[in-house]
């Protein structure tokens, strides 16, 4: 680091990625614990030398002398197994500054572990040994997440997907979502051997079941059961009872307007989730007119839809499905909001990089890729900023949350969000969130050029139901913003009309 970025951090407060600690008395014992919690989070930065009072933070006045010692007592510790499972760091990590005339600090740069070097834990025991960085904090990481650094760290050898469950027959899986699957890959792979197979065969060929070469255990996977089972299936003690994908619409004042979730209305598996759901989001976005190369073929598809299909792929194949959560997914008028259970495998700048292939749940992956979607290559996220990047849209957020820990990635869309006219909503998209036909809606719009009072809207619309009214027709409009009201401050006021926004204005001509 160069000297004014130094000085720079010394500048800042305490926070998720840097800790001062004062080592007046000789080398501080809770170094360890935040070394700990620095490499099993995002990595950070550990100066000795400072300490704090009164919320302020001063030095120490070590002489260069004793920083020298800290740094010697620092590595005849770091590669003591006893002390910390794993080094993160190297030499040109860890060095002595001299801040100023009499004052001396010794750095520590932390890097964050890679996926199967975690957990990083103290004093040769991981229970009770192993932390996290939360805020300003270090803290113990519970069992659980100890256990899921574990999982993480053996996917070379096996992924959690791959388990075989003891007692599942062909009776658990859901035919009607492997005959759609199959469908689906015969027009994609036609005239493949794979194509004639029976069911069996054919769910044995895609590893949704397989046997164990060293042991002899035959039976269906936890991958298979995912994409294909039955919902009682899935969710059973021996497979995933934590289970539970939800896709949830906020377009009106009520808490959601559409939501699709395991309600025992649908088989809810991995693939029926991701068909269904994809086809409700895709309709949020624009669909430009545009030809292929043939000149005459419409294409229903624009980078956008294939940018928002991989990151549901994304989601699919590396949510932790042993942790409560699973899949997640909001949609708002101006956003997409798609979280999975689990921490990263990779850091957000890799990620923001692209060419890093670290999947949680490689058998998934690859049944998708089977029907062309997903990459194996890494290049997923290349995928989704390229497709928001060419509708002129702010770049997507990844987002690491580690209490609880699940990933998010934030997808903004401008072009159907209230503040952003400049491609203005369509017909199609104002139909689907408001849940009317573009008549009624035309017919609103219309009717509220200059203000007007609910009942007079209603007996224009020759609407009896005043409370049902509004709930079915004013109030999508509103969350909308299509239309507003005269006296925002007062809501209830007997004298408040409604009047057409300028988005509404826009959309109307």
């Amino acid at each position: 680091m160069l000297p004014s970025e130094i000085q720079n951090i010394l500048t800042r407060k305490e926070g998720i990625e840097i800790e001062y600690k004062s080592a007046k008395g000789g080398f501080p014992l809770s170094f360890w614990e935040t070394f700990s919690a620095f490499a099993n989070t995002d990595g950070g930065i550990i100066i000795l030398g400072i300490k704090e009072k009164n919320g302020q933070f001063f030095p120490d006045g070590l002489s260069e002398n004793q920083v020298t010692e800290l740094k010697k007592k620092f590595w005849d510790n770091i590669h003591n197994p006893n002390k910390i499972s794993q080094v993160t760091l190297d030499d040109k990590n860890v060095y002595e500054q001299k801040i100023s005339d009499n004052d001396w600090v010794l750095i520590v740069e932390v890097q964050r572990a890679k996926y199967n070097q975690k957990p990083v834990f103290l004093n040769g025991t991981p229970l009770g040994n192993t932390f996290k960085r939360r805020h300003e904090g270090d803290y113990h990481c519970s069992d659980d997440e100890i256990r899921q650094m574990f999982a993480d760290s053996n996917l070379h050898v096996q992924s959690s997907d791959a388990r075989i469950l003891k007692g599942y027959t062909i009776e658990d899986i859901d035919l009607q979502t492997l005959k759609l699957y199959r469908r689906n890959y015969n027009a994609r792979h036609e005239g493949h051997p794979w194509t004639g197979l029976s069911d069996m065969d054919f769910l044995s060929k895609i590893e949704a079941f397989r046997k164990d070469r060293a042991s002899g255990e035959k039976g269906f996977t936890v991958a298979g059961m995912l994409m294909f089972g039955k919902t009682s299936s899935i969710t059973d003690q021996e497979c995933l009872p934590w289970f539970f994908p939800d896709y949830r619409e906020h377009f009106s004042a009520e808490r959601w307007s559409d939501r699709l979730y395991p309600d025992g209305t649908w088989q809810a598996n991995l693939y029926q989730f991701f068909t269904n759901v994809f086809i409700k989001m895709s309709r949020l976005l624009p669909k430009p007119f545009v030809l292929a190369d043939d000149g005459k073929t419409r294409l229903e598809y624009t980078s956008a839809h294939i940018a928002l299909r991989e990151a549901l792929v994304n989601a699919c194949v590396h949510a932790s499905y042993t942790q409560i959560g699973g899949i997640t997914i909001d949609c708002y008028l101006d956003k997409i909001l798609i979280c999975n259970q689990g921490s990263m495998l990779v850091s957000v700048e890799e990620f923001y990089e692209g060419n890093h292939s670290i999947c949680r749940n490689p058998i998934l992956q690859k049944m998708f890729v089977f029907l062309g979607l997903g990459e194996k290559a890494g290049s997923g996220a290349d995928i989704i900023l390229k497709g928001w990047s060419e509708n002129n849209w702010e770049r997507p957020v990844i987002t690491q949350h580690n209490d609880p820990q699940y990933v998010e990635l934030m997808l903004q869309m401008p072009s159907i969000s209230p503040t952003g006219t400049k491609q203005g909503l369509s017909r199609e998209q104002v139909e689907k969130q408001s849940g009317l036909s573009w008549s009624i809606i035309e017919q609103l719009l219309k009717a509220v050029q200059e203000p007007i009072s609910s009942s007079e809207l209603r007996q224009l619309m020759r609407f009896s139901n005043a409370t049902k009214f509004k709930h079915r027709y004013l109030n999508p409009l509103l969350t909308m913003q299509l239309v507003t009201m005269t006296q925002p401050d007062s809501p209830k006021s007997p004298t408040q009309k409604y009047v057409l926004t300028t988005l509404g204005k826009t959309l109307l001509h």
